[in-house]
């Protein structure tokens, strides 16, 4: 399974780039990922640029009024995912105006990390850290407690 995490902006602040450059070092061990940005503009330019780049991928986007899972519930759904076949998942986060109406209407499926709204750098870091953490509950790896 191949990850392509699409965010818009580069992250300015040193904690979220090490954090970047951390789950994603940590994640070539299960998955192939990459981490790309797009440059800021108006909200529906940026959506239209992530609409491009993921383009014939399976597309996740990142929005506050998605669908709320627990890091088991994500492992189960990145199986169910392998499963089907899946082969491209393109993790699409916005800028600070999020996403637009276009994009939205196209995701597979609208993942919210949670009901706070987070700033797109700590989103990312967010992310890349819940997918490492799904990959190391399907592998039994004892980096996740309940």
């Amino acid at each position: 399974m191949n990850w392509h995490s699409f965010s818009i902006g580069k992250p300015k602040l040193a904690f979220a780039q090490a954090g970047v450059e951390e789950y994603s070092a940590r994640l070539r061990a299960f998955a192939t990922v990459r981490v790309e940005f797009v440059k800021p503009a108006a909200r529906e330019s940026e959506s239209a640029a992530l609409l491009r780049r993921s383009e014939g991928m399976f597309r996740v986007v990142l929005d506050e009024r998605g669908t709320e899972v627990t890091s088991r519930e994500f492992a189960e759904k990145i199986s169910a995912w392998e499963m089907r076949g899946v082969k491209n998942i393109a993790l699409l986060v916005g800028g600070a105006d999020g996403h637009g109406d276009d994009l939205k209407k196209t995701a597979d499926w609208t993942w919210s990390l949670g009901r706070l709204t987070l700033q797109h750098e700590l989103a990312l870091v967010v992310l890349l850290e819940q997918i490492y953490r799904a990959f190391t509950i399907k592998a039994g790896l004892p980096y996740h407690r309940e």
